[in-house]
């Protein structure tokens, strides 16, 4: 691959308008998720890495919100849209007024490939700017079957792109095939692209058509290899949970090289942005959803969910604990077996072990939270927050209605109801008195007995 001090400029066209029947849903294919992001979004994020000067996405007029999704990415996407669908070649031609007056090399990617890295889109665009007018991206699967196959020359540059059906036998042993991921030079692109014919039974223009134009005009073309899992495309149920399996393998051998311990990695499930220290332990069948940062020396117990928490070091959550949205666990907090975190600061050393809900609170530093309490944070109609000092000491099966302070270091009876603000270092006791009858109990028992 040529070597370059600088790095090329880079545009990138992203093809989205097929009509994905196949996943049999309302949901657009390529706004289906993988690690909790959209498939589009992997790959703008991928292309978005290599900092490209123009980035265009092609729709299909059936799915305008592909477009407006895109856009919540990166407002300066531009969209095309392609009507009727007329093939790969005719897909890109509608992107070519997004280009006008770029000079560089041109991605042409897939919306429904999520899984191709910044380092081999990058490698791509090297050979462009290495003097290819073409540079294709290849694989080698096991079974080669209907992949069109790529056929270098006897310098190894890539001579043609032969379709499966139009292949000879001897083509056909060929095992490195077209992924169609491909870089383009832009001024060849700009100049060759129209003359890419539709004389094919579908009477479709192929974009793979551009590498024997190039070859007729004498220029060079490039192979870069990927494994076959990097290229995989998704139109199905099936190749979406394929993909998501090669997306969870790479997450968890990135965490465990970065230092993680997950105990049974093939149970450990991560999100696109999953952020996870150093030191830190992960028990079995925990999942991360989006949004969650790990500090180092946290521990991670069996049968956690967690998304959208942010834990410091030293905590030490579950294990069957929920982490949602806006939980903050910071230095040496616990959260135990059964309990759930909602918006929620839990202050450093806080204990919250047992069978309990803490929505909309903060939680003080050192307090202690019993099994069963209950934030009371709803009143139907707006949620409130409750407030616990640094200290405190919250007593079993306790209720706490929101909007509601306890002071530092104040207790609270196991049982109560708490309705009010309590001070500082005060106890406060919110049940009935008990009252005890004795022998009541021998004589109920006794007397449904001589009902029967």
């Amino acid at each position: 691959m040529p070597q370059h001090t600088v790095a090329p400029p880079i545009a990138v066209v992203i093809l989205a308008a097929g009509h994905g029947t196949r996943m049999k849903s309302a949901l657009p294919k390529v706004l289906h998720p993988i690690g909790g992001r959209a498939m589009l979004a992997h790959v703008m994020d991928a292309a978005g890495a290599l900092k490209p000067k123009r980035q265009a996405l092609v729709i299909g007029s059936q799915a305008p919100e592909v477009g407006d999704f895109a856009k919540t990415i990166d407002s300066n996407v531009r969209i095309a849209v392609q009507d009727p669908p007329r093939g790969t070649g005719d897909a890109v031609m509608k992107a070519l007024p997004s280009l006008e007056g770029f000079a560089g090399a041109v991605l042409v990617l897939y919306a429904d490939t999520p899984l191709v890295t910044p380092e081999t889109m990058s490698a791509l665009a090297e050979e462009v700017a290495g003097g290819a007018a073409v540079a294709v991206l290849g694989f080698t699967p096991e079974e080669p079957g209907a992949y069109g196959r790529l056929k270098r020359d006897d310098k190894g540059a890539l001579a043609a792109i032969i379709e499966a059906k139009d292949a000879k036998p001897e083509e056909l042993e060929i095992g490195l095939c077209n992924s169609g991921v491909m870089a383009i030079d832009a001024a060849f692109l700009s100049a060759r692209l129209k003359d890419i014919g539709n004389d094919n039974a579908k009477n479709e223009y192929y974009l793979t058509d551009i590498v024997a134009l190039a070859r007729a005009d004498g220029k060079r073309c490039a192979i870069i290899e990927a494994d076959e899992d990097e290229v995989l495309g998704v139109n199905s149920r099936l190749e979406l949970a394929e993909a998501e399996h090669v997306f969870q393998l790479r997450a968890r051998c990135a965490a465990m090289v970065n230092g993680a311990t997950l105990a049974d990695p093939d149970t450990v499930y991560f999100s696109y942005d999953t952020i996870i220290g150093k030191d830190v332990a992960v028990g079995q069948h925990v999942v991360f959803g989006p949004g969650v940062e790990i500090s180092d020396n946290v521990e991670i117990k069996p049968f956690s969910h967690i998304e959208g928490a942010r834990i410091a070091p030293g905590a030490v959550v579950g294990p069957f604990a929920r982490l949602r949205p806006g939980a903050e666990l910071r230095e040496n907090v616990r959260v135990g077996n059964f309990v759930e975190v909602k918006n929620a600061v839990l202050k450093d050393g806080a204990k919250v072990n047992h069978l309990t809900y803490i929505g909309d609170a903060a939680i003080g530093a050192g307090a202690n939270i019993g099994a069963g309490t209950i934030t009371c944070n709803y009143d139907g109609f707006n949620k409130h927050k409750t407030t616990i000092g640094d200290g405190a000491f919250i007593g079993s099966n306790s209720a706490l209605v929101a909007p509601v302070t306890i002071g530092d270091g104040a207790y609270v009876g196991s049982g109560s109801v708490v309705t009010k603000d309590i001070e500082p270092d005060a106890l406060a006791v919110a049940r009935g008195h008990q009252k005890t009858i004795p022998g009541w109990a021998a004589r109920f028992r006794k007397s449904k007995s001589e009902k029967k």
